[in-house]
Parts: structure tokens; sequence; C-alpha cells
């Protein structure tokens, strides 16, 4: 987690689909089947036609990946 702050350190922060596809470089249809599989954070809804992921949940799962490939 080099220069990085604990996920619960982040302020709460929703931020779109594009951003969540910058930081995770998945296309929105993955992201959605994973969702779909309980492997990705799922996202919050903010209105009819609005949603939003919590920042923190999604670095999260990406430090989760690269801790895996550390310990493989």
């Amino acid at each position: 987690m080099a220069g990085r702050l604990p996920p619960t350190q982040f302020p709460r922060r929703f931020i779109k689909r594009t951003e969540v596809e910058k930081l995770t470089t998945l296309s929105t249809s993955e992201i959605y089947r994973r969702i779909a599989a309980g492997t990705f954070p799922a996202q919050v809804t903010l209105g009819p036609k609005s949603v939003a992921w919590i920042e923190a949940e999604v670095v999260a799962w990406c430090d989760s990946l690269a801790a895996q490939r550390e310990v493989a």
C-alpha cells in the first residue's frame, strides 16, 4: 500500500463509473459482471438515474488483488 491511505482513512467520496474504469482498467460490462458474481463492490444509487461507487471500497478491492499477487 505504498503511498496510499488505508480505506478507512479516505473521506467518503462517491465516484462515477468512468472513474471506476480508470482505477481498475475493467470495462463497464466486466464491472457489472463482477458485481453480479459478488466479487466487486456494488454501486450506490444516488437517484432514479444515477449510481456511483464508494472510492474507498474500489481502492480496497484493487489493493486486495495486489495483495493476492504478493502472496502467490
